[in-house]
């Protein structure tokens, strides 16, 4: 263990409701295998034509598959929370740690929008702390808006919408000083040269990681997301996630999605090749004043007239994401790496002409 850990115990920061909760107990929690008659499930079957067992509850732990997903990341199975995309993780972290009406997060602007978005469902306040704006991180900006009241901070690496990593040592320096939950969103991880931060976590008990398979697997349809951290909080996690939160079909494709890791690693260095093509050709278009570094499948792009072009765009058929009115992102369009057809397609319709001079 290195010297800078710290003895962890995540339970006195539980809230205390979810301290004292007798988790529901599933009947798939105790057998999955044998004349099974404890589940009032249908025994003659599903009602369509399948070759799985679908009158069946999926297992609720899904042991092998946190198995292939820790083998993949170098940890522990006890170590990897598996859901219904990383947002289920976001909401459980704020549902574990936070109390409603009284705790809250902090986040640190242009970011991912779920973490807004769960912290008000679950009535959990949210403190800022931006980012510089060359969208870098800043710890002791954040820790200085750090209060009692803070349980989580929430940062995101590489950045959704910048694309940009945010520095390690930046993130350390949080995690030393900040003895509570420390959550760093990885879903674009696998397109970025850095690697992910799980090499950090038995320095640092108090780092939960998110990752997803819908970014680097392709597999956004079947809303698979995970959680690294310590087992203590992956035991929380566990307790208070829905019986069955992950479906059997679901399941069995991450399976087969950790089987073809040599698939995956080739469409991505495939996408990389593509970005970097794209961004050549947008920095030769007359409205194009900056395309900011980016380690994910995707290019934020400063335009003039930014507006204007994503209208055109997405009257063209063209569907790219605007991002201007997100702190330090004026002007800006977020556009994801397409196919080599699709790109074309976009930057027939930029050189086409002034979107201010063309009807919709």
């Amino acid at each position: 263990m290195s010297d800078n850990s710290f003895p962890f115990n995540p339970e006195p920061w539980v809230r205390p409701n979810i301290r004292t909760l007798s988790p529901y107990h599933a009947a798939r929690d105790d057998f999955h295998e044998g004349i099974l008659l404890d589940a009032n499930e249908n025994s003659l079957g599903p009602a369509i034509p399948f070759n799985q067992p679908l009158h069946r509850y999926p297992d609720t732990r899904l042991y092998d598959l946190r198995k292939k997903w820790a083998d993949f990341r170098g940890l522990k199975p006890e170590q990897v929370f598996v859901g219904v995309g990383s947002d289920e993780a976001i909401d459980l972290l704020m549902r574990v740690f936070c109390e409603p009406g009284r705790d809250e997060i902090l986040i640190t602007p242009p970011t991912y929008g779920m973490y807004k978005v769960a912290a008000r469902i679950n009535n959990v306040g949210v403190s800022e702390s931006g980012l510089t704006k060359d969208f870098q991180l800043e710890a002791q900006s954040v820790l200085s808006r750090v209060t009692q009241r803070t349980k989580l901070i929430m940062l995101c690496s590489p950045n959704n919408p910048t694309g940009n990593v945010l520095s390690q040592k930046e993130i350390e320096r949080i995690l030393l000083d900040f003895k509570r939950i420390v959550v760093v969103d990885e879903a674009y991880i696998d397109f970025s040269s850095t690697g992910s931060l799980a090499v950090l976590m038995e320095k640092y008990p108090n780092l939960v990681l998110l990752q997803t398979l819908s970014k680097s697997f392709g597999l956004a349809a079947i809303r698979m997301g995970a959680a690294l951290a310590h087992p203590k909080i992956i035991e929380w996690m566990l307790k208070i996630k829905a019986p069955y939160n992950v479906n059997q079909l679901t399941a069995a494709m991450a399976m087969l999605a950790f089987d073809n890791i040599e698939r995956m690693q080739q469409n991505v260095r495939d996408i990389l090749i593509e970005k970097e093509r794209l961004a050549a050709a947008l920095a030769e278009h007359p409205d194009v004043e900056m395309i900011y570094p980016s380690e994910a499948n995707f290019l934020l792009v400063r335009f003039r007239k930014a507006e204007a072009w994503y209208q055109l765009l997405a009257n063209r058929g063209v569907i790219v994401r605007y991002r201007g009115d997100q702190l330090h992102c004026e002007d800006t369009l977020r556009i994801t790496v397409g196919t080599p057809g699709e790109n074309n397609r976009l930057l027939e319709e930029l050189m086409a002409g002034d979107p201010t001079d063309r009807p919709n």
